[in-house]
């Protein structure tokens, strides 16, 4: 996937995914993503994250966040996860944190 490395904010990051077609909300759960619309369950192996893009707050470390850019051959997906991560990082198993490692193709 190529971006435009101007993008400094994470509305901007996520106004490009969502032009590119990664319009699916998915909310990161302890063993699976959850596509918001559907409740759809999708579990590691049925996901590929293709890109990520991290932002560090300048002062304040709850500004940390990181946005996936995952599809979902499986389902026919593509859609977007956004996380803290540091001390504000959710709780998941160790197969998710594998899980969303991005994928070199």
């Amino acid at each position: 996937m190529t971006t435009n490395n101007t993008m400094t904010t994470l509305s901007e990051v996520t106004n490009f995914l969502n032009d590119a077609g990664y319009t699916i909300d998915f909310n990161l759960k302890q063993s699976y993503l959850e596509c918001m619309s559907t409740h759809l369950k999708i579990f590691p192996g049925e996901f590929i994250v293709d890109k990520h893009y991290r932002f560090e707050g300048e002062s304040d470390p709850a500004d940390e966040a990181i946005v996936f850019a995952i599809s979902c051959p499986k389902h026919n997906l593509k859609g977007v996860l956004i996380n803290g991560y540091g001390i504000s990082s959710d709780s998941i198993s160790d197969e998710m944190i594998k899980a969303l490692d991005e994928r070199k193709h």
